[in-house]
């Protein structure tokens, strides 16, 4: 039940206390939880982004649509997906998995040929819808270690993409940006949030047993 107590003590955090910081070493769990997410055919097809850099975090702001979190928290991530796949991409990542598994270099051949047959045949906006839902697995994973270790923090769709990847020169990496979690402690005395009782829909209703 630990962690089911720990997602009742989360919420979307409104108010960050920008004077307390995330030590470092915690910050690294979160990102590793996300690491060790799973995803689609094991593609991992996206990157973190660890933002602290002051300046940079107030320049976002605007481009999150003046949620000020963004600024106050302590350690701001990004979640960018490739921009599509590849068959570099997906060549690369097998050959690290045999070469970590001790296997021949071919060994995933027959099955890598068919993932690039299905991608391939895709068009680059089906192919990123796709890369995106392997996204929201990694940033379920860190929101609930950070959930664990009671760091708080604010799940955020709410930006321009377009102007986010424009500002951190993403494109050139082959990047597209999805998702924004700022990292921190709350502010208790000012966020308005903080003692709300948590709702959802009815259990009754959420769930449908057949």
């Amino acid at each position: 039940m630990g962690l089911l107590k720990d997602f009742e003590w989360r919420y979307a955090t409104k108010k960050f206390d920008s004077t307390k910081k995330i030590e470092q070493p915690l910050v690294d769990q979160i990102i590793e939880a996300a690491w060790l997410a799973p995803t689609s055919s094991g593609l991992q097809p996206f990157r973190i982004i660890e933002i602290t850099d002051e300046n940079l975090k107030k320049k976002i702001v605007t481009i999150a649509y003046n949620q000020q979190q963004v600024a106050d928290c302590s350690h701001l991530l990004l979640f960018a997906g490739w921009d599509n796949y590849s068959e570099d991409r997906i060549d690369n990542i097998y050959k690290c998995i045999a070469l970590e598994r001790g296997q021949n270099p071919d060994f995933y051949n027959s099955y890598t040929t068919r993932l690039k047959k299905t991608y391939t045949s895709q068009s680059e906006e089906e192919n990123f819808k796709h890369i995106a839902h392997q996204i929201y697995l990694a940033f379920g994973f860190a929101i609930a270690m950070a959930a664990e270790l009671k760091i708080d923090s604010t799940p955020m769709e709410g930006f321009d993409t377009e102007e986010l990847d424009k500002l951190l020169d993403l494109n050139k990496e082959g990047l597209r940006s999805v998702l924004l979690l700022p990292l921190g402690y709350r502010d208790e005395d000012n966020d308005w949030l903080v003692n709300q009782k948590k709702v959802r829909h009815p259990k009754k209703e959420f769930l449908l047993k057949i």
